[in-house]
């Protein structure tokens, strides 16, 4: 896993970094695990645009990942490290002893060849890949793809390079920490898996160019100074005039970058024991 940069001999080139996609050993995804994905443009079942800034982008086959991992003590063998472009973590590819396949999201030290079990009770090494219930993994041990509900599959830390921490044990609930260093308490008998997601350079990844924005389906975004004061609060003024209020809003008025809109009393709240924000 490593970066690449060019020599500038396109504009699109200069500041272009991106993977060199070394620990991709599988070019092609399993068919029996794709499966078709609309895209949206960002509009409802009207025809309106509910979600700004989306469209175009290249045509993508949604992987089948397996984030519950319930096949219970029944080991598997890595076959591929593949890309995914649903998402910026790698994904491993396994087959179960029975010869039925899956994929997993792939943790930064798994190999091809690696074997990896998902267990609850019985005795296992605490190797990248094996998924535990939070009872059973030591402290101090980084893991990823964390459930919130037992059976429901893993719901959080689940992007490239990101990794919590299982803080302590106490009443039932073991204390996470999460990557925004946030600690929260999850029940012991929910699952999670050893390891830090590869992936790690994917934050260092440059765009470089327009068009590739386009690729991933970013339309490109007008800033609300440059509008007119129909089309946006920030709008209007004489020359390159300020935005005029006390706090950036969006279009329809509302506080904007950096506004906090978490509710108030939410059911979350008793299992929050330390917050990311000061």
């Amino acid at each position: 896993m490593g970066l690449r940069s060019f020599k500038p001999t396109t504009p699109g080139l200069r500041h272009s970094v991106i993977s060199d996609f070394k620990e991709i050993t599988k070019s092609y995804p399993e068919k029996s695990l794709l499966r078709p994905l609309k895209q949206s443009g960002g509009r409802n079942n009207r025809g309106r645009i509910t979600s700004r800034h989306r469209g175009r982008g290249h045509k993508r086959l949604y992987r089948l990942i397996d984030f519950k991992r319930d096949r219970i003590d029944s080991p598997a063998k890595v076959l591929a490290i593949e890309y995914d472009p649903n998402r910026t973590s790698r994904i491993a590819l396994i087959e179960y002893v029975d010869k039925k396949k899956s994929y997993i999201i792939a943790p930064l030290e798994l190999r091809v060849g690696d074997e990896i079990m998902s267990t609850n009770d019985k005795e296992v090494e605490m190797r990248a890949g094996n998924c535990l219930p939070l009872a059973r993994i030591p402290l101090g041990t980084a893991i990823h793809n964390i459930e919130l509900q037992p059976g429901k599959g893993g719901q959080i830390v689940r992007a490239a390079g990101s990794s919590a921490q299982l803080m302590a044990k106490e009443g039932g609930f073991g204390q996470v920490r999460l990557p925004s260093n946030e600690v929260r308490k999850i029940r012991l008998e929910c699952r999670a898996t050893i390891g830090q997601i590869g992936n790690v350079e994917n934050e260092s990844l440059s765009i470089g160019k327009a068009g590739r924005s386009r690729w991933l389906g970013r339309k490109p975004q007008s800033r609300g100074v440059v509008m007119n004061p129909h089309d946006h609060p920030h709008g209007g003024g004489e020359g390159k005039a300020p935005q005029g209020n006390p706090h950036p809003v969006t279009p329809w008025g509302k506080p904007t970058k950096g506004f906090r809109t978490r509710r108030r009393r939410k059911y979350s709240d008793p299992f929050i024991v330390k917050r990311r924000t000061k």
